[in-house]
């Protein structure tokens, strides 16, 4: 499944969505509980065809989302690169997990996406985050097997048209 090639329009406009889901505005009690959408998008991509996203275009795609929240520059690249990297990594693994072992991977890879930016933000001066800051990687786990159905379907409607 993964050897064929995906629709670049498909792809990057599921990218261009999960950018903008984060720019949503949210009440000020749920900002802590928002997902890192491009992260999600990013992992279904990296699962189910590698070969579009390398490290160069997951680099760009994160300084251009960088630019669009308003980050520090380059974090975003960092975190997606890392994640991308992790993803490479554990792909044989992952791909085969049924979806609930998926969520829980997905989770653990968000709680890493975590650790790189409190090291990030203490780097950069910022200091210790609250205690709600742990909240999203929980979020993304429990929303990915709906993120992954729903972009699986768009992938299995595009698919069928190219036939």
């Amino acid at each position: 499944m993964s050897r064929l090639k995906v629709s670049a329009a498909l792809l990057y406009g599921s990218l261009l969505a999960a950018g903008f889901l984060a720019l949503l505005p949210l009440p000020d009690v749920l900002l802590a509980a928002r997902p890192y959408w491009l992260a999600l998008v990013l992992i279904f991509w990296v699962l189910e065809a590698p070969s579009q996203l390398g490290f160069g275009r997951v680099f760009l795609i994160g300084v251009l989302a960088d630019v669009l929240y308003g980050s520090l520059l380059g974090e975003q690249a960092l975190r997606l690169c890392v994640i991308l990297f992790l993803v490479l990594r554990f792909r044989p693994r992952l791909r085969f997990f049924p979806l609930s072992q998926q969520a829980l991977a997905v989770g653990l890879l968000l709680l890493n996406d975590r650790v790189v930016t409190l090291a990030i933000r203490l780097l950069s001066g910022e200091g210790v985050p609250p205690a709600s800051f742990w909240i999203a990687p929980l979020i993304g786990a429990l929303i990915w097997p709906w993120v992954f159905l729903l972009l699986d379907q768009l992938l299995l409607r595009g698919r069928r048209r190219a036939d």
